[in-house]
């Protein structure tokens, strides 16, 4: 009997895009474009973590700064204050969102639509009144600055790409577990809750713990991208961190390019975090807050066209592209002898 398996384009289409992904950094010698290519897998790493409660669970979150100002805040306090390595209070940060995320989330969860959406806003301004006016902990809007002293232990590098491939890595474990929850029965139960959430309460979902999950897990990531920005940029601020635009920016990213989906975030922050930055470089003078005019342009254009985002609209052009690929087949030949009736 004869063994067969295919190699087709669907299977090395994502390997080579990880190639393409993890080599480009070493095309770009200058800084600026460095940065940018840094700040896009930031944002698409981040985008994929809100994603998992806004997208795949349908929960509309505008205030998930509170969860990464919460984590670039413990672990550069532990880090300044205490010498505390950022390995580990960026862990530290990340289970206090967790559970800050499962206590403010559960009362939150039993609003739907727009009140939850203006709940999770109230509660990252909140947290931003706090951190502006503890200024004994804080600093308050004068910020904390970061000491640089370069090694693998503080988490900085001299080299920016060790930043990329610290972020190329983050971004590639968010994915996995985006792509485990999506096969999941978890992930089953999220799209359930999505689509209609008494429908699924009816057929035996826990909606609430469904949803609460959700949050926890993506309150998780997204503060271990507020560690990662702190050590990068070397300041926080109450004003970065708990920004309304930073929450705006990571559900933007998503909807454009294509919530519940696992490309959709990287595709949004393809398009949109290069063009917010050469349009802050070279109109943010003059013209300061335009990149979030061309941001609403596209959302609205997106909305009237593609609602399901720019993902499904490729779908149908990636398949059609496929078809015209060849679909390469190669036969292991079985080397046990063959009796006279097979031959």
């Amino acid at each position: 009997m004869s063994h067969r398996f295919f190699l087709r384009p669907q299977g090395y289409v994502p390997f080579i895009a990880l190639v393409f992904f993890a080599f480009s950094p070493f095309l770009l010698q200058n800084p600026f474009y460095l940065n940018i290519f840094i700040l896009t897998i930031f944002y698409a790493a981040l985008g994929s973590a809100w994603n998992i409660i806004g997208g795949y669970g349908g929960q509309l979150s505008i205030g998930h700064a509170a969860f990464f100002g919460i984590g670039a805040y413990t672990s550069t306090l532990l880090y300044v204050q205490l010498g505390l390595s950022p390995w580990y209070g960026m862990f530290l940060g990340a289970l206090l969102s967790t559970g800050v995320a499962a206590i403010v989330g559960y009362p939150s969860f039993r609003l739907r639509g727009p009140f939850f959406a203006l709940s999770t806003i109230a509660f990252g301004e909140v947290l931003h009144l706090v951190a502006l006016n503890w200024r004994s902990l804080t600093k308050g809007a004068e910020g904390i600055s970061i000491q640089f002293k370069p090694a693998m232990s503080n988490m900085l590098f001299v080299n920016k790409l060790s930043y990329v491939y610290l972020i190329l890595g983050f971004l590639f474990f968010i994915l996995g577990v985006v792509l485990k929850i999506e096969r999941s029965r978890f992930g089953y139960y999220l799209l359930a809750l999505r689509e209609d959430e008494d429908a699924a309460r009816v057929i035996g979902v826990n909606t609430t713990r469904v949803k609460l999950l959700a949050l926890m897990i993506s309150a998780f990531f997204t503060s271990l991208g507020g560690t990662f920005y702190a050590q990068y940029y070397l300041l926080i601020d109450p004003y970065i961190l708990f920004s309304i635009e930073f929450s705006f920016q990571l559900a933007l990213v998503s909807i454009i390019g294509g919530v519940g989906t696992a490309l959709g975030p990287i595709i949004g922050s393809l398009l949109l975090t290069p063009l917010g930055e050469f349009l802050r470089a070279t109109l943010g003078g003059k013209h300061q807050g335009i990149h979030w005019i061309i941001y609403a342009a596209i959302l609205l254009l997106v909305v009237r066209f593609i609602p399901q985002g720019i993902i499904e609209g490729m779908k149908k052009k990636y398949q059609y592209l496929l078809s015209l690929l060849p679909d390469f087949r190669f036969e292991k030949k079985d080397s046990s002898p063959k009796s006279d009736h097979e031959k």
